[in-house]
This record gives C-alpha cells, sequence and structure tokens, in this order.
C-alpha cells in the first residue's frame, strides 16, 4: 500500500480522545509484534464453526507449550464480538497534515502531565535508561500518545477481540499468533479472559501493547512478579523501554532535530533514505536550531512534512526505532517531535507551507502519477511515502523545488 498505517491500539483510542481528534488510518499489523518466522508458514485455519474454531486455537496451543487447563480457563465463553468487526470494517484513512496533527497531538496539557509523570517515576525511568538506553522523553512520549497516560485504554473484551479477528478470514495469520500468545499470559497470571480489555484489535495496555510484544518485551517494573500494562506505571515504562530497545534505538544519540534550511538546497536530496551526513548537510547551510552540531558524522535525512516552507528537521537513525513503533510518516514525525519537546526543545517553526492539494485533486495528481509509470499504490487521496517519492522525481524532472510535497503547482504543471 502506498501510505503507511497506524498501530490499531492507536487507531481507537486517538478518535476517542478528547485531547486528539484524530482520524484514523487502514489498520495493518501493528509494530509491536515480533516478525513471523517464515513466509513459507501457512495460512491459519478460520470461518466455520466457532467450537471447532476454539478447539484447534487450543490444539495449536496446547502444541506450543501452554497448559491444557490455561486454554480451556481462556477460550472457554468465547464469543465473537460484532462490533469488533464493525470497528475492522469501517476504519478511516488518516487525511490530516503534520502541523493539523502535531499540534493537536503535542498539546500543553499532555506536555505538563508529562513532565509530572517522568518526576514521579524517576527512578523507574532511570532504571529504563540504564537497561535500555531508552531517553524518559521517548517512553513519555507514547504514554502520552497511545492513551493520554491510561486514561483511555480501550474497553473491548481483549480474549473475544482476538477471538473475534482470528475467526474472521481477513487477516486469520495475523490474529491468531496474538490469541494464541494471550492464552500463555492467562496461563502465567498476566490477563483474565474476562475482565481483560484493551483496544478493538487486541492491544493491552498504557502504551496498547499486543500479546505477542508483552511476552517478548514485557518486564515487571514493580516486583510484583507479573506484568500488569493497565494499572501498573513501572511495568509499563520498563516494558516500553525493552521493546523500544529492539526496534533498535540506540543510547545516547539524537532521533529529530529542527532546522533551518537556505532556498537554494538540492531538496532532490531530501527524504528518508537520503545517504547524507548531518555534516554534509551543515555544510550546504542547513542550520540545527538548537546549534548542536556534535552529531555531524551521522547518517541525516532531511524531511519536509509540508514542504521546504513548513516545518524542518533532520532525522537520524534513531528515527527509525520510531518508524519501528508506527509506520505512518505523520504519526511517526509527530512523535518524534513530541519526544523531543518532552526533551526539552521549543516549539518548531510552523512556517509558512504552500496549500496542500484536497483529495480530489490529489487523487488526480495521483493518477497522473500512475500514468507516467510510477507506484503510489491505491489512488486514494492520501500523500503516502509512495506518492512522495512519486512528486519529488518529477518536482525534479519539472525543474521544481523536488520537496515531496504536493501542490496546484505540480498538479498543472503536469
Amino acid at each position: 500500500m502506498d501510505r503507511h498505517t497506524i498501530r490499531r491500539g492507536a487507531l481507537a483510542l486517538l478518535f476517542a480522545s478528547a485531547m486528539t481528534g484524530t482520524a484514523l488510518a487502514q489498520s495493518a499489523a501493528p509494530a509491536a509484534v515480533p516478525p513471523a518466522s517464515s513466509d513459507a508458514t501457512p495460512k491459519a485455519a478460520c470461518g466455520g464453526d466457532l467450537a471447532a474454531f476454539l478447539a484447534g486455537v487450543k490444539a495449536e496451543a496446547i502444541a506450543g507449550g501452554t497448559d491444557a487447563a490455561a486454554a480451556d480457563k481462556a477460550l472457554a465463553g468465547a464469543q465473537i464480538d460484532p462490533k469488533v468487526l464493525a470497528m475492522d470494517r469501517n476504519q478511516g484513512v488518516f487525511r490530516q497534515t503534520f502541523l493539523e496533527f502535531s499540534q493537536r497531538t503535542v498539546s500543553q496539557g499532555r506536555l505538563d502531565i508529562g513532565r509530572q509523570k517522568m518526576k514521579q517515576y524517576a527512578d523507574v525511568f532511570a532504571k529504563a535508561e540504564q537497561d535500555y538506553g531508552i531517553p524518559p522523553a521517548v517512553i513519555t512520549t507514547y504514554w502520552a500518545m497511545e492513551t493520554d497516560f491510561g486514561a483511555v485504554q480501550g474497553n473491548f473484551n481483549t480474549r473475544n477481540a482476538l477471538v473475534t479477528l482470528a475467526h474472521d478470514c481477513r487477516r486469520p495469520d495475523s490474529f491468531r499468533p496474538r490469541l494464541i500468545a494471550l492464552i500463555k499470559m492467562v496461563q502465567d497470571g498476566d490477563a483474565d479472559p474476562a475482565t481483560t480489555t484493551g483496544a478493538w484489535a487486541g492491544e493491552i495496555g498504557q502504551t496498547q501493547m499486543l500479546p505477542p510484544s508483552i511476552i517478548a518485551y514485557g518486564t515487571d517494573g514493580d516486583g510484583d512478579g507479573h506484568v500488569n500494562l493497565k494499572t501498573s506505571a513501572p511495568d509499563v515504562i520498563l516494558t516500553t523501554a525493552k521493546f523500544l530497545q529492539s526496534l533498535g534505538f540506540v543510547r545516547d544519540q539524537p532521533w529529530l532535530q529542527e532546522v533551518s534550511v537556505p532556498d537554494n538546497l538540492p531538496w532532490e536530496k531530501s527524504g528518508i533514505g537520503g545517504t547524507l551526513t548531518a555534516g554534509d548537510w551543515f555544510k550546504l547551510g542547513v542550520k540545527p536550531r538548537d546549534g548542536n552540531t556534535n552529531f555531524a558524522s551521522l547518517p541525516a535525512a532531511l524531511i519536509m512534512p509540508q514542504g521546504r516552507k513548513g516545518p524542518t528537521f533532520l532525522t537520524y537513525p534513531n528515527y527509525n526505532a520510531f518508524l519501528g513503533w508506527n509506520q505512518s510518516f505523520i504519526y511517526t514525525t509527530s512523535a518524534a517531535y513530541f519526544a523531543t519537546r518532552f526533551a526539552g526543545a521549543p516549539p518548531y517553526n510552523k512556517g509558512n507551507p504552500e496549500a496542500g492539494l484536497n483529495d480530489v485533486d490529489m487523487k488526480a495528481l495521483q493518477t497522473k502519477l500512475v500514468a507516467r509509470g510510477y507506484d503510489v499504490g491505491k489512488i486514494d487521496g492520501i500523500l503516502g511515502s509512495g506518492t512522495r517519492v512519486a512528486i519529488q522525481k518529477e518536482q525534479f524532472r519539472l525543474g521544481l523545488p523536488a520537496d515531496g510535497w504536493a501542490t496546484a503547482a505540480l498538479l498543472n504543471a503536469l
């Protein structure tokens, strides 16, 4: 698909939170899941009689080392939840710009609460940074963005949600392993099939982790012998840190840095996947707003979420860990920016970006790009990664500043 997607946990919760008011993205396998073992793995059985389906799940769980009693306890009384299917079928698309989304997400209220949490749990955050190399600012960002610090965790029965989606034949190979992992959590005493609730697609807790990720990265931070991501802040902080470490976050390195740019940059070199270092960009006239050039030797990509006249940033390798959490470019860049705010950075310079395209014009632009041989995925009116790359190439060909931002000037030129 062309556009990147937002994790399911964030989807239901962002829509529910009065502090965000965000639109939804089409769902895909959330990042917070260990990778599948092999492309050759046969697709999981799905559909048909529910009792027969659950018997198959039980057999698979037992074959994987789970006790039969735990499987019986986890699956007893399981039901298909029509509301879960409705949520899965009726997801909206993510159409907000970076300025719209980030300004709704990075609210003063969240900043104030997050800073208070960092003080309140200073010892736990210090342990998270010592053990896993993750700064408090980054952990706190996801605590804020996913559930408003636990205030909006979702009220779907997790067992029923996963049974519903694993039984449904749209993506059983994604959801069946999550159901199996939940059974293991029941065996370990870390989930109750009757009372554990969360997002409609099975995420649990204050940073919305899926059962396989909880099994893989769950950390007991309060010493009670269990991993409780719904009510234990220490468990949430350490588990989130361990997961972020697994995504490749490197200790003591930056992730995002706001910069100013001259008018004569080689814009075609911008965008994710570039080959320049931060030092190369500095030599070209890019200036860090904070004046810090200590990381000049690191690879750095220049990103302009709304073109060269809007907010502009250098991303460093740790930005990829943010992408690992959530592949949406807008969500990820907003999260990375949010983390810089918790780390002490000032609000970004909004700039004066050129007006973007409406839905109809964006689809017209995508149609023209496809006609010229570009793969932009579905023609959906979304400025996703494939569309941005195609735009940048056409801008360069036409002698326009190749900043990847869709404008009326480009549409008219095509």
